[in-house]
């Protein structure tokens, strides 16, 4: 065993200058960047996750368990009649989502043919996205109140009989998600003006020379491109309309109807005390928005699919 140089062993090193070595360093910066954020996520996020789905399965409020009651909670979900009619009801914000995304798209196109003010547009539309939510729900109660600016303008242009925007069964929720619409759909707009800048331009040059119209563009260029953009959109819309919560709970307070599934699941929570059904609606909600996150990626395979799927149609005719 061959000894070191000048009959010296090399000195061993404490944890403090085993830190201060590259290597060390390298480890510490590994260990901060890596570990501790996910010590972070685990008990911010995975903990309270799977405490909620334990509390799902129990009587309970937040102070003491009552009884383990298995499934019943989440058959509470589907069978009271609040629950199940916030269901319902989210269905009038999956219906806006969908308007939502397509209005979005279309605004975030229409700068990319050079209209003139399209920055000025895209700043107006993208506004109300930097405005607080509550604040938004404040806004849009004074403006539809009874009397107030709303009926206004439009005694201005000769039309009094207005309905109550607010306590109009038969309205005030098509109402709700038009306030949700002019709310969020920034978001959309922002995410598709992003994608639609990343086309390639020569694929316009072309399509110029080939004499296609704004149309022909849009339908054959820029929706090709921005597809995975335009699914990831959905998903998001969809499930903030599973989500609404702001909207309802500030300018009407969840009465006359317009009781979204958070609304009804802060109610139980925070009112009346059934945190274990209260819990049981939220994961019920997160299933439902998973199930819907696979059903559009499903669908984009499957269009995926279908665009590089060879076309054997021509073969079979000169088979024939």
């Amino acid at each position: 065993m061959s000894k070191p140089q000048n009959g010296l062993e090399k000195p061993k090193l404490t944890f403090i200058q085993k830190c201060k070595t590259m290597r060390g360093q390298q480890m510490v910066c590994t260990v901060t960047f890596l570990v501790v954020p996910l010590l972070l996520l685990f008990t911010f996020t995975y903990l309270p996750f799977f405490k909620m789905v334990q509390f799902s399965f129990y009587d309970r409020d937040y102070l003491r368990v009552r009884d383990f009651v298995g499934l019943r909670n989440y058959l509470d979900v589907f069978s009271r009649s609040d629950c199940f009619q916030a269901l319902k009801l989210s269905l009038y914000y999956m219906v806006g989502s969908v308007f939502q995304i397509s209005l979005a798209l279309l605004f975030a196109t229409i700068p990319s043919f050079k209209v003139r003010g399209s920055r000025f547009f895209r700043g107006a539309l993208y506004f109300p996205c930097l405005i607080c939510g509550i604040a938004v729900g404040f806004i849009f109660k004074f403006f539809l109140n009874p009397g107030f600016v709303l009926d206004t303008i439009l005694g201005w242009v000769g039309i009094a009989n207005t309905p109550n925007w607010l306590e109009n069964q038969a309205i005030n929720n098509i109402v709700l998600v038009a306030c949700s619409l002019w709310k969020y759909m920034g978001q959309n707009i922002v995410l598709f003006i992003g994608a639609i800048a990343s086309v390639d331009p020569t694929l316009y040059e072309a399509a110029d020379l080939d004499g296609a119209n704004a149309w022909q563009r849009f339908k054959c260029i820029i929706i090709p491109s921005i597809r995975t953009i335009v699914v990831l959109n959905l998903i998001l819309s969809v499930s903030g309309a599973l989500s609404a919560f702001e909207m309802p709970y500030v300018v009407t307070g969840g009465t006359f109807g317009t009781s979204t599934y958070f609304v009804v699941m802060n109610k139980l929570a925070h009112t009346d005390m059934k945190v274990g059904l209260a819990s049981a609606m939220a994961v019920v909600l997160l299933a439902l928005i998973l199930v819907v996150t696979l059903v559009q990626k499903f669908a984009e395979i499957m269009m995926d699919r279908a665009e590089n799927k060879p076309h054997n149609y021509g073969k079979k005719v000169a088979a024939k």
